[in-house]
């Protein structure tokens, strides 16, 4: 029996032929193969909305290679990306090629591994219509809201415009925070920072507190220098020690938009450029011994949740390669969101065992690095608690509070595979040095006292990484839209990117 398998692109498609072997025929789409024309609305707003869709220009000679493939296959699997998208995709196919039911099913793979092709082709399906009329919903939405607004920009604003249901929510995002900024009106404050040194030499700094009633702020020089004088060629004494443990906790494994926050922060990798890499890696690579191998669960994703043989996995390897402590003792399970739909895992390697280094030499070095980030955060997630020895101490001079604050690691846990980035650098900065040894009533010396001005700052403008956490926080968008949807407003202007 000839068994003919549709997939979105050729990469998939290769990679999924070697899995299925010779009784299967593998051909790629490359994408939609039907759509609203692009000369008319298309759309009968009349009559319930109904979609007028036709072949896409340009797709003639695959549109007439799958229907070839077609008339010689028994059967046949649409097997499109496992998002709205792919289920609309295949659904076109079927009404293109007017495909019956008895002889074509829909399947789907999260990963592309053997072992999920396989199970994927055991397990066929219906075509998920909501799934499909959610697609279309969207579509039609966008069409209507594009054709019916852009020909007013044209008129009003300037010829080649375009509104749309997404890019236009998130240039309004990008316009308020202009606004605020341009409203923002800075206040003065100050800081004073002592430079400190004990009887055995330890030097550290401690920072302007307050006095004997509570924190207080210092508004102007005046205030600033009225502390200075008072504290200057006076002793330091060591107050109240506060002491104690602290743990911190990996973060989640990476759904879509944090990988594009996290690849931007930490690769300085725009969106869309993390999403085509990402999409290379779960199609598959070709890794010497291992043949073409897919390396990551699909990336379009807003679900934290973690196939068990994942995290059984990743337990087994943490052991093995950190020790039982490095082990919380379970699975680390995490929390989706409530308005996710929750239709795939979290992005993870496919296995755990293809450590990135070790498969280095067949990677791009942008491959390397995705790779690398989500096998981090995926080994990390399911980790021990890190655990921080911190101090603080206030440090009093004629009534005057300084204080300072550290820690030491008593127990690296996760942080010995990953550590989450921040938008925030003061934040980073702020995470704290080892203090010397000192005990309460130590006399300490002052090497230098330095009083420094400062002035509030408006909020800062939006990174690409920043913008799509405001849009998901909002609900503005899907996982996949957030990549095109920025690239979208920079490419025609209506934001522009600097430094």
């Amino acid at each position: 029996m000839s068994k003919l398998v549709i997939v979105e692109s050729p990469a998939k498609a290769k990679t999924i032929g070697k899995y299925l072997g010779s009784d299967y025929v593998v051909k790629a789409s490359m994408g939609h193969l039907r759509d609203l024309p692009k000369k008319k609305m298309s759309i009968d707003i009349e009559h319930d909305f109904q979609p007028e869709y036709v072949p896409i220009e340009g797709k003639d000679k695959i549109i007439k290679e799958i229907r070839s493939e077609i008339r010689k296959s028994d059967f046949v699997y649409l097997a499109t990306d496992p998002d709205r998208e792919g289920e609309a995709i295949s659904w076109h196919i079927k009404e293109l090629f007017k495909l019956k039911d008895k002889n074509s099913r829909r399947v789907t793979f999260n990963e592309i591994t053997k072992q999920a092709v396989r199970s994927g082709i055991e397990n066929p399906r219906d075509i998920d219509i909501d799934l499909v009329n959610a697609q279309q919903a969207r579509r039609i939405l966008d069409r209507i809201v594009g054709y019916q607004l852009s020909p007013f920009l044209w008129r009003k604003v300037k010829r080649g415009l375009s509104a749309g249901r997404v890019q236009s929510v998130a240039t309004r995002l990008v316009v308020d925070r202009e606004n605020e900024i341009r409203a923002f009106v800075p206040e003065e404050y100050w800081s004073i920072e002592a430079l400190l040194q004990t009887a055995d030499g330890g030097r550290f700094s401690a920072r302007y507190y307050g006095d004997a009633n509570g924190k207080a702020e210092l508004k102007n020089e005046e205030q600033a220098m009225h502390v200075v004088n008072a504290v200057t060629g006076k002793p330091f004494t060591v107050g109240n020690i506060k002491r104690g443990k602290k743990k911190r906790t990996a973060a989640p494994p990476f759904i879509t938009s944090t990988l594009q926050q996290e690849a931007s922060r930490k690769l300085n990798m725009t969106p869309r450029r993390t999403m085509s890499i990402a999409q290379e890696l779960y199609e598959g690579i070709e890794l010497g011994e291992y043949g073409l191998t897919g390396l990551i669960t699909y990336m379009r994703t807003d679900s934290l949740r973690l196939a068990d043989e994942a995290t059984a996995a990743a337990a087994g390897f943490i052991r093995g390669r950190y020790g039982e402590e490095y082990y919380p003792g379970k699975p680390r399970v995490f929390k989706t969101k409530g308005n996710a739909q929750d239709a795939h895992e979290a992005i993870r390697p496919s296995n755990v065992q293809l450590l990135p280094e070790e498969i280095r030499k067949y990677l791009t070095p942008d491959q390397f690095k995705l790779y690398r980030l989500i096998w981090s955060r995926f080994v990390a997630c399911q980790m021990a608690d890190a655990i921080l020895d911190t101090v603080s101490a206030d440090i009093v001079c004629e009534g005057q509070v300084f204080r300072a604050s550290g820690h030491t690691v008593a127990f690296p846990g996760f942080t010995a595979v990953y550590e989450e980035g921040t938008d925030d650098e003061k934040k980073q900065d702020s995470a704290g040095k080892p203090l010397p040894r000192f005990d309460q009533g130590d006399k300490l010396t002052a090497e230098k006292i330095e009083p420094s001005q400062h002035f509030t700052q408006p909020p800062a403008r939006y990174t690409e990484a920043s913008l799509i956490r405001a849009m998901e926080e909002r609900g503005i968008g899907r996982p996949s839209t957030y990549a095109p949807t920025i690239s979208t407003i920079i490419d025609r202007d209506y934001v522009t990117k600097e430094n």
